[in-house]
């Protein structure tokens, strides 16, 4: 019993010395690699110098300002740029998680794309939020169209001459679109009483308190008095609501005296007579809409009183054609890059969709000929652009069939998609030869 137990205790006692040794070795690997002390950020200034001039900046990171370099970065190796602790989308969050409010009506895009320093420095700035730039200037970076516009307007809006920010959130609303703090109307309200007996007057008295102030007023400046858009309705310009609602004193002063088309049938009615005598109508003018699916009541800053400029009106449902558009435009513009110079023929986009004419081949109301294109004759509207006539003699009109298919006759679109197709000269196959088999079978090899 007594040989056995010095065993044990040479056992315990031996375990005991190997664990105070590997304590000891670690604490020795630990102090090899232990920073110097009061090293933290001060350490990275020792290669990274020129940040010694951002910590003097009047706004300053707070991880920056500690000395928290390690808080954002990795220092010793990272799958990210910059050495960042995570991707450049997501490193923000891991701090700002609430920067987008829950549920969110809309966000800015830049910040749902994880592009924070688009607008913000990472490290410091002079800026209050170490914003790259003051004021409005930073917005009217990116939104060049309205900043031309607000420039070129007569009558300017005194809160966007000073600033962005007392109508919108720069992350993201939970109250409104666009980025409103809240709905418009309320919003309005704040700096115009809509209750006073001049505001009442100028709208003949109908109680347009809690209604879109944007359906007749240029928010952001406008060439006409009183901020109204560019291009008036004509009821609305002179003064005659009840041309098509109710009487101001009604109980439902803004409902509406018809529904539909039926309503603007009263002054446009030349317009949907010929719109109608067609064998074939753009379908939203029948919708419960009617004419508002497509143009506002009130005003527009577009002619004809259109919601949007023509491209994004048509992409509303026709999203998929300008889509595709878009992405050929994109493919066009690398491969023009990569031939450095070198002519290449044959487009893979057609003009009239990319700059937003949709309405140089299809009629907006209603036509006679397919896909509500203007005229009866495909081969006809094609040749107001095409001279065809003077760079093929292939035969073609209603008296010509298609070999493929003996129920049709030949024109441009038995070759060519005038949306696009991903090949040149929007042509059907991948190339020409291929194309031409198709019918020409003898010279298929």
């Amino acid at each position: 019993m007594k040989g056995s137990g010095m065993k044990f205790h040479v056992k315990v006692w031996g375990g005991l010395l190997l664990f105070l040794l590997s304590c000891l070795s670690l604490a020795s690997a630990q102090d090899k690699f232990r920073l110097k002390p009061g090293a933290r950020g001060k350490l990275c200034l020792g290669c990274h110098s020129e940040f010694e001039e951002k910590l003097r900046k009047s706004s300053v990171h707070s991880p920056v300002k500690g000395g928290e370099c390690s808080e954002c970065h990795n220092p010793h190796a990272s799958s990210h740029g910059k050495l960042l602790a995570a991707d450049g989308r997501k490193v923000c969050v891991i701090c700002h998680e609430s920067i987008i409010p829950d549920k969110a009506v809309s966000n800015h895009s830049v910040v749902k794309e994880g592009r924070c320093n688009r607008c913000h420095d990472p490290h410091a700035s002079d800026v209050p939020f170490n914003l790259v730039k003051a004021g409005k200037g930073l917005c009217l970076d990116c939104h060049q169209d309205l900043a031309k516009g607000m420039e070129r307007a007569k009558f300017k809006h005194s809160p966007v001459e000073r600033d962005c920010l007392p109508c919108h959130d720069p992350h993201g609303s939970s109250e409104a679109k666009a980025l409103l703090k809240r709905d418009l109307a309320s919003l309005c309200s704040s700096c115009h009483p809509m209750d006073q007996p001049d505001f009442l007057k100028k709208h003949l008295n109908y109680p347009v308190g809690k209604t879109d102030c944007s359906s007749c007023h240029e928010v952001h400046g406008s060439n006409r008095e009183g901020l109204l858009q560019e291009n008036l309705h004509g009821p609305v310009s002179n003064r005659m609501c009840g041309t098509c609602h109710e009487a101001s004193s009604s109980s439902t002063p803004f409902k509406t005296k018809r529904l539909g088309y039926e309503l603007c049938r009263s002054c446009h009615g030349n317009m949907l007579r010929d719109t109608f005598s067609r064998s074939r109508i753009h379908w939203p003018l029948l919708d419960r809409e009617g004419c508002l699916s497509c143009h506002r009541p009130h005003a527009s800053s577009q002619k004809g009183l259109l919601k949007d400029e023509k491209k994004s009106l048509c992409a509303t449902c026709h999203a998929d054609t300008v889509l595709t558009q878009a992405k050929l435009a994109q493919r066009e513009k690398q491969e023009r890059e990569e031939a450095r110079g070198k002519v290449i023929k044959g487009a893979l986009t057609h003009l009239p969709i990319q700059e937003g004419k949709c309405d140089s081949c299809h009629a907006s109301h209603g036509s006679d000929g397919m896909f509500l294109l203007k005229g009866s004759s495909v081969i006809e509207l094609c040749g107001t652009c095409h001279d065809w006539s003077k760079h093929t003699t292939h035969p073609m009109g209603p008296k010509v069939v298609d070999p493929r298919n003996r129920n049709r006759s030949l024109d441009c679109l038995s070759c060519h998609r005038a949306h696009g197709t991903g090949n040149r000269y929007l042509i059907l196959l991948p190339t020409v030869t291929e194309l031409c088999v198709q019918c020409h079978k003898q010279y298929k090899r």
